[in-house]
Formats: structure tokens, C-alpha cells, sequence
């Protein structure tokens, strides 16, 4: 059986007022039942005994009375002429025998042949007395009544007398069977009234339940005495009307609410004395909600709903609530809302950016729409420029109006961009110096406001500005300005309240303010960073024309305003060479920007060392793998992993170009007759990954050719993938053959650009150059010392040829050394190369890897002071390893000689 709340509940554990008295009406019903089929059987026993009794007696009697019985007994074989009467007998009348004996109680008859001639077993006194006997006993046939009457003569001399006896009996289970047949029916009809009692009691409790709602008597006392106390100690007042209008109840609070007397239940509402107005709308039992009725002196606000939902009865309850001080409160409780209102619209319109002007113009604008008519705003210098403002000398403050909004051109108010000078003496000047915010109800009443410039006082005045209040810009203790709050159109001065929202709206917008003030700080430093990591300019060299660009992210989209750690580099290399570097450091940031530069300084050192790219890249490797080692053992965190740098030697003298790349974008080149082509450079993993080989791409470049290197943020972006970027590159450098480095690049940009770039962009177009063979002269030396004489003479010819007669001289001598150290120390063939470029370069070439070195010799050394002759004639020096051998390379300086470079170039040198 189902318990409140759906638990399960036991019949014998019911708790219900319901339950109860359903259990009480059936246990009743039950019992009555039980004690009407018990009377049943009794009445039904006792009605069988009396029946067996007059049966048997009945028998018995009309059998002793029946013609022929008085000769029969005396004939002389009672039993021949009786026995088949007394079974005819006793089968009519349903008896269970019949017995016939004489006076000695000597059977004549019996159903049983083998009892007749015995003993009648029985009472016989009373009836040889002429009485008749009747008598319950059990027999061998089981409990049976028998009844022993006499058999009088009726003729001669025993007439009158007792001659015989008869006897007849019947069994009670014979009698009680016709009652037994009865029985279905009786307990039939006592079901049938089980049935419908039952079915009575358990409506009636059904209904019982429903208006009791499952409750126990102590939850129905409980409850009662809750609402009890609820009802009369609630703060607002309770009345129910009934559906005849009248009034079923009323608590404490509604009768002191309504100023209802003592006696008001059963009474119609229309007599309790309320208001008419009152009055209809609680007799009405319309829906109200807060509907508010002043009744008396007071104002009350009613709510009304019907009782008779869901079943319930008739009539209305109705809620009072007296809202008489709500009212006052109601006011200022919209002013105070409408407040954090404008607070919460400061927080999402101002400072909406990082930048300090534009932040000032949030708050003027604000300002002056929602809280006044006109604002200015006034900042210190140093926080334009995202310095800490510095305190005022002399006690004069000194502030640039950077923002103002409401103020007409002619209304006395300081322009944007006029510098301001507070002097102390002045309220306005002492607010600012103290910090705390100062209110002119008054202007025209000239306090002392005026004395900072009383002929702009009197124009404001007369332009109708008649209220002010000025707080300071406060931001971690500090003074960044001053926000001035000015109201002309609305004739109400500032008031006291006013006063701080003002406050508090300017600390808001303060915060902003400084966030923006340390952000311009912090990206100048970046800024300033980068510019100084990033090359100023293109070193002088006749390799290549080149020219660059490079753009960062996005403000707002990469870091500290688009502070990236892409980089480019052109490095000029021994023997004319040049080495054009490209890079990326994932990420933005000071962070990037620092890595940036420590790389470009590394890949400069490891030029210096005149290595090919791939062993520059692998040094490089080498590098970052150690700078994250050591930043991670710190846990600074600032591992450089994922660094891309593409390395690339062009020749001009030979024409021939190196690439090696770790993990970097392909190049392109483009070809002098329009075809724009992907270098395939071998991939090689980021830097920093370490113990992957890296792979040289080497190729014969025409002159005029274009290499065109770049990073990743050129050709890939959000709305971009790189194949897509690739092949609009590619486009876009064979659509123009015969463009200069400068306007491949703006043509590279017009065509690449996004609107937004979210990464930063370098570019570097060279433009290649093949050095004159008028400029280049070489020999082959045979291994023979006789040779350094002609190799000298040849090159003195040549210098001569070349204008250089001057640098002839140093020229030779440092030939015949290099010659002579080859010829004596390497293994043929040796090979001697002069080029005229920026500098004059003389090059030895052999076949040995053993590089000389130079040392200082003792002065009782016959040798060893060659190499630092050497050293002491040429500008600059060195070695350089190549697959076959060695070069040795010495450059001396032109004096008063040009670059050699064609005309027409149209690139940057």
C-alpha cells in the first residue's frame, strides 16, 4: 500500500486518519458477519434437534396408532406380519427406523434383521406408563433422537392396557442436512454484504483521505497548530471569503491592517465597514497582484486568487501587505539602481581599448550623455607618453586637455591639446594636489573657482555653465589627471550625492587609464626592442640589390601591439659572397622579440665562421638546444623551441646559390624570364630540436634572377592555407618580370596582404648579380716554387690593368706568401683567384684541409713570420672550407674606389 510521499506503507502500521477508519469499518463489518453466520448455525442446530423430535415422535405415534397393529402383536409371529410395515414406514417417512417390541422391550422389528428378537436399548418406564419418550443418544449410527410411544389395545380384556411399544429415530446429520443445503446461499449472501460494506467504507474513507490529505491525527494537530501560528504571527494579513461573500477568516494582521472588530467571521464583506472600493474587490474573488488600495492611512498592496482551483471549495484569499514606507523607499531605490546601472555601462564603454587618448574619449563622451552635459579631461604628459607622472615643480600642475565632449567652440572651456597650469592657490589646483574631488554647486557665485583664469570664468558663466565638479584621475596612489564634470542644459546643480558617482566613475575610468598608460609603456620598450634587433639598413655589397619589408600583427592580435620574432638579414661574406637569412620564433611578444635577436646574433657570429648553410643551421641547432636546456633547468619558461630559419650563400662570381632550411617555408625564385619557380631546399626540423642532419639545395642562378624569401605569415593566415598562398605568389611574381627588388616586394604585398594580418611578415627580394669577368682573374699555380714569381708578375699586370697600381705592391706580397705556404704545406692543384669589388680579394685554393694559423715567431726563427705579414697587410682574413680543400682569402681596401654596381639597378645597395 502506497504511504505519503509514494513510500510504501503497511496496513497494519497506517497512519492515516483515513487508514484508520477504513481498518476500524472493515474489522467491524467482519465481526458482524462472523456473529450472524455463528447465530446461523447455531439457530440451525438447535431447529435440527427439534425437528428430529417432533419427527421421530411423530412416526412413532401414527405408527402405534395405525389399524392392525393391536391384532399383530398378538398373532402369533409379530414379526412376519410387522417387519414389512415398519419398512414401508420408515422409508416414507425418512426416518432412520421404525422398532416394534413388546412390553419387555423384545424387538419385533428393526431395519437390522439380526437385531430383531434383542434388547431395545433406550428409555421404556415412561412409556409402558402410557407417556411418551423422547431421548437424544448416540447409537451405532451415530447421534440420533428416538422417540418410544405405547401401543394401547382395543378390545377385550387388554383394552386400555399397554400391549406394545413403538419406537422411531432419525438421525440429527439426516435433520441438520436440509440446513447444510442452506449454508452456500447464507455465507453467498453474508460475502455480498461483505463485499458492498466493504466497498461503503472504503469510499467513505477514500474521501475522508482526500479532505484530510494523508495525514495522521498528529500531523493533522501538528499542522494545525503551524498554521495556527503562522497565520497570527505572519507580517501580512490573510482573509478568506467564503462563495456567499461572507468572511470565513481573518488573521491578526489583517484585522489590524483593515480595522476589522472582534466578531467578523460569518459576516458579509460588504458589512465589515471597509471602503467600498475594498469592499467589491473582496466580495468580487477576482485575480489581483499588487494591486495597492489606500485604506485609511494606509496603502495596502492586496494580491487575490481563487480557492476553488484544483477542487478546493468556493470563495477567495486574499494577501494584504501594507507598503506605506515602501513608498518613500521607492525613490531612492530607483536612484540607486539607476546608478549601478551607470556604473555597470562605465565599466563596458570605457576603456574599451589600450590606448590612453582614446580611453579619455570613453570617459568624456560617457560622461557627458549620461551623467552631465559637458566634461574635459586633462592628463599629465609623462602619461600620454606611458611614463609615471612626475610631481609638479614649484607646486604647478601642469596637464594637456586631451578630451572634452557637450562643449560648444564658444564656451570659454580650454581646447584638446591646450597645456593647462593648475596653480595651487586655486580650489581646482588644491583638489588635484590632494586627490579628493571638489564640487561647485555655484559657478556663478565666483568662489574662488575663478582665480585660475577669471576671464575664462566669466565667459563660462555667461555661456550658462553654472555647475561643476572636478575629481582627480587616481590610479595605485598616483595622479594621472583630472576628470571636470560641467552641467549647463539641466537647471539642477550637483549635489552632495552626486558627488561621489562621480567619484566612483572616475576611479573606474583611473584604472583604465593606467592599464593603458603601462601598456604604451610597454610597447614602446617593445617596440624600441625590436627596432634595435631588426636590421636599420642594407650593408654595402655587389652580390645582390635588394630590398625588404617587414610588418607585424596586428595590435590587439599578436601580443604586445604585433611584437613578433620574425627577422631578415643580409650578411656579406668573403669573396664577394653574400648570405641572405630569413627567421621565425613562433609567438609574439618581448619574449619572441628577445629570442629574435639572440638568434640574428648568433647566425652573424656563425657566418663570421664562413661555414656552408648546412653546418651554419646545425650550429644553430646546437645553440637553442642549450638555451632551452639552460631555460629549463631556471623553469623560466622560456623555451624557443619552435624557431625556423631559412639560410641561403649566393656567389656572384660563379652565379651559384646554397640554401639549407630548419623547418622553414620554401623560397622562390624568379627566373629573368618571367617564370616564377618553388626552390625544393630539403626540409629540415625547427631549430632546437637536435640530431637531425640538415640538407644543402644548390643550384646556377642567371643574372637578374629574383629570390624571393619570406616567412610564413606572407602566405598562410586564417581565411588561407599555405598552397593557396604559395600559388598566389607565385602569380604574383611572374606577372612581373621586370620589376626592381622595391617594387616586387609592394607588388608581393598589394597582391598578399590581409586586411588583418593576425602574424608578423618578412620579405627579402635580391636581386642577383654576376660579377664582370673583366672583374675576375685566376691561374692555376703548378706545385713548384719557381711559380710564385709568375704567379706575382701576372698579378701585378692585372692590378695595373684595373687602376690599382697603388695596391699592387701589398698585393704581391701577399700572394707569394699564400703561394708559397700552398706549394710548400698542400697537395696540388692550387689555384689563385683576384676579384675586384668593394675591396680587392685575393684567393688561394688547394687541396689540403689543414688550415694555417698564425703564431709569433722567435726572433732566432728563420721562418714562421709570413702568415703574420699577412695579417698585418690585409684588411681581413681567413679560411673557408670547401668539399675539395681549403680557401685562402685575404681582402685589402680600395682606396678612394667605388662600389662597382651597375646603373639602373633600382634596388637598395
Amino acid at each position: 500500500m502506497a504511504g505519503r510521499y509514494g513510500r510504501p506503507r503497511s496496513v497494519l502500521r497506517m497512519r492515516t486518519v483515513a487508514g484508520q477508519v477504513f481498518l476500524l469499518q472493515v474489522a467491524i463489518v467482519v465481526l458482524l458477519v462472523a456473529a450472524a453466520i455463528a447465530a446461523l448455525v447455531l439457530q440451525s442446530r438447535a431447529d435440527g434437534d427439534r425437528e428430529a423430535r417432533n419427527r421421530s415422535v411423530a412416526v412413532a405415534e401414527a405408527f402405534a396408532n395405525a389399524p392392525g397393529i393391536d391384532e399383530a402383536l398378538k398373532s402369533a409371529d409379530p414379526t412376519r406380519v410387522l417387519q414389512p410395515r415398519t419398512e414401508a414406514a420408515r422409508k416414507r417417512s425418512e426416518v432412520d427406523f421404525i422398532v416394534v417390541m413388546n412390553t419387555q422391550g423384545i424387538r419385533y422389528t428393526h431395519p437390522i434383521a439380526n437385531r430383531i428378537g434383542k434388547k431395545f436399548v433406550g428409555t421404556l418406564q415412561p412409556a409402558l406408563a402410557g407417556h411418551v419418550v423422547t431421548e437424544r443418544i448416540t447409537g451405532t449410527i451415530g447421534p440420533l433422537v428416538q422417540a418410544v410411544v405405547p401401543v394401547f389395545g382395543h378390545s377385550g380384556k387388554d383394552k386400555g392396557k399397554v400391549i406394545g411399544l413403538v419406537s422411531a429415530g432419525i438421525t440429527v446429520n439426516r435433520v441438520s442436512g436440509v440446513v447444510d443445503d442452506q449454508f452456500p446461499l447464507l455465507f453467498g449472501v453474508a460475502a455480498g454484504v461483505l463485499i458492498l460494506t466493504t466497498s461503503g467504507t472504503a469510499l467513505v474513507s477514500r474521501r475522508l483521505r482526500r479532505q484530510t490529505h494523508g495525514l495522521g491525527p498528529a500531523e493533522m494537530t501538528r499542522m494545525y497548530e503551524h498554521h495556527d501560528a503562522v497565520l497570527h504571527a505572519v507580517r501580512e494579513g490573510v482573509v478568506i471569503v467564503g462563495g456567499d461573500g461572507c468572511l470565513l477568516l481573518a488573521n491578526d494582521e489583517a484585522r489590524r491592517l483593515l480595522d476589522l472588530p472582534p466578531d467578523v467571521e460569518g459576516r458579509p464583506v460588504g458589512d465589515l465597514g471597509l471602503d467600498p472600493t475594498t469592499a467589491r474587490l473582496l466580495a468580487s474573488g477576482r485575480v489581483v497582484t499588487d494591486e495597492v488600495h489606500p485604506v485609511g492611512e494606509r496603502l495596502l498592496a492586496i494580491n487575490q486568487r481563487s480557492t476553488d482551483q484544483a477542487g478546493g471549495p468556493p470563495g477567495s484569499v486574499t494577501t494584504l501587505r501594507d507598503t506605506t514606507e515602501l513608498r518613500a523607499l521607492t525613490g531612492r531605490a530607483d536612484v540607486a539602481r539607476g546608478r549601478l546601472k551607470l556604473l555597470y555601462d562605465a565599466g563596458t564603454e570605457i576603456g574599451t581599448t589600450l590606448d590612453v587618448v582614446r580611453t579619455c574619449e570613453e570617459l568624456a563622451e560617457f560622461g557627458a550623455t549620461r551623467f552631465a552635459d559637458i566634461v574635459t579631461v586633462d592628463v599629465a604628459e609623462d602619461v600620454l607618453t606611458g611614463e609615471e607622472p612626475t610631481p609638479p615643480t614649484g607646486g604647478v600642475i601642469e596637464m594637456r586637455r586631451t578630451a572634452t565632449s557637450g562643449a560648444p567652440p564658444d564656451s570659454g572651456l580650454y581646447p584638446v591639446g591646450k597645456l593647462i597650469r593648475f596653480e595651487p592657490a586655486t580650489a581646482l589646483g588644491a583638489s588635484i594636489a590632494s586627490g579628493k574631488a571638489a564640487l561647485e554647486a555655484d559657478l556663478a557665485a565666483f568662489s574662488g573657482w575663478h582665480l585660475q583664469s577669471p576671464a575664462r570664468a566669466r565667459k563660462i558663466v555667461a555661456h550658462g555653465i553654472h555647475s561643476r565638479i572636478a575629481v582627480p584621475l587616481r590610479a595605485r596612489g598616483v595622479i594621472l589627471g583630472v576628470a571636470i564634470f560641467w552641467r549647463s542644459d539641466k537647471p539642477e546643480p550637483f549635489e552632495e550625492e552626486e558627488l561621489s558617482l562621480a567619484e566612483e566613475l572616475v576611479a573606474r575610468a583611473a584604472v583604465s587609464i593606467d592599464n593603458a598608460r603601462r601598456y604604451t609603456r610597454e610597447h614602446t620598450m617593445a617596440i624600441t626592442l625590436q627596432r634595435s634587433l631588426l636590421p636599420r639598413g642594407l650593408p654595402e655589397q655587389n652580390a645582390v640589390a635588394a630590398a625588404y619589408r617587414y610588418l607585424p600583427a596586428q595590435a590587439g592580435l599578436g601580443g604586445l601591439g604585433g611584437v613578433g620574432g620574425d627577422w631578415f638579414d643580409i650578411i656579406p661574406l668573403p669573396g664577394a659572397r653574400v648570405a641572405l637569412v630569413v627567421g621565425d620564433v613562433v609567438g609574439h611578444g618581448l619574449h619572441a622579440a628577445a629570442t629574435m635577436g639572440r638568434l640574428r646574433t648568433a647566425v652573424h657570429n656563425f657566418a663570421n665562421l664562413d661555414l656552408p648553410p648546412d653546418e651554419i643551421l646545425w650550429h644553430l641547432d646546437e645553440l637553442v638546444t642549450r638555451i632551452d636546456q639552460d631555460e629549463g633547468a631556471e623553469e623560466s619558461g622560456g623555451s624557443v623551441t619552435g624557431a625556423t630559419c631559412l639560410y641561403a650563400i649566393y656567389d656572384p662570381a660563379s652565379g651559384n646559390c646554397t640554401m639549407a632550411r630548419a623547418g622553414h617555408v620554401q623560397p622562390m625564385f624568379l627566373l629573368p624570364d618571367g617564370t616564377a619557380e618553388v626552390a625544393e631546399v630539403p626540409g629540415g626540423p625547427p631549430l632546437g630540436l637536435g640530431g637531425l642532419p640538415f640538407e644543402i639545395w644548390q643550384r646556377q642562378l642567371p643574372e637578374d634572377t629574383r629570390l624571393v624569401l619570406f616567412t610564413d605569415g606572407l602566405v598562410e593566415d586564417r581565411d588561407r592555407d599555405l598552397d593557396e598562398g604559395m600559388a598566389l605568389l607565385s602569380h604574383t611574381l611572374s606577372g612581373g618580370p621586370g620589376r626592381t627588388p622595391d617594387e616586387t616586394c609592394e607588388a608581393v604585398l598589394g597582391a598578399m596582404l590581409p586586411e588583418r594580418p593576425s602574424d608578423d611578415i618578412a620579405l627579402l627580394v635580391a636581386r642577383t648579380r654576376v660579377l664582370d669577368t673583366a672583374h675576375v682573374a685566376d691561374w692555376d699555380v703548378p706545385p713548384d716554387p719557381s711559380a710564385v714569381g709568375q704567379v706575382r708578375a701576372a698579378a701585378v699586370r692585372k692590378l695595373n690593368e684595373w687602376g690599382l697600381a697603388e695596391e699592387a705592391f701589398t698585393a704581391e706580397l701577399i700572394l707569394s706568401e699564400l703561394v708559397t705556404n700552398s706549394i710548400r704545406y698542400a697537395a696540388g692543384p692550387i689555384r689563385v683567384r683576384l676579384i675586384r669589388d668593394t675591396a680587392l680579394i685575393c684567393e688561394v685554393s688547394d687541396r689540403s684541409s689543414t688550415s694555417p694559423h698564425l703564431r709569433q715567431a722567435a726572433t732566432t726563427d728563420e721562418g714562421g713570420r709570413g702568415l703574420f705579414l699577412v695579417a698585418q697587410l690585409a684588411e681581413r682574413w681567413g679560411t673557408r672550407y670547401t668539399p675539395s680543400g681549403k680557401v685562402i682569402w685575404t681582402e685589402q681596401a680600395l682606396v678612394g674606389a667605388d662600389l662597382v654596381a651597375r646603373e639602373g639597378d633600382g634596388g637598395d645597395a
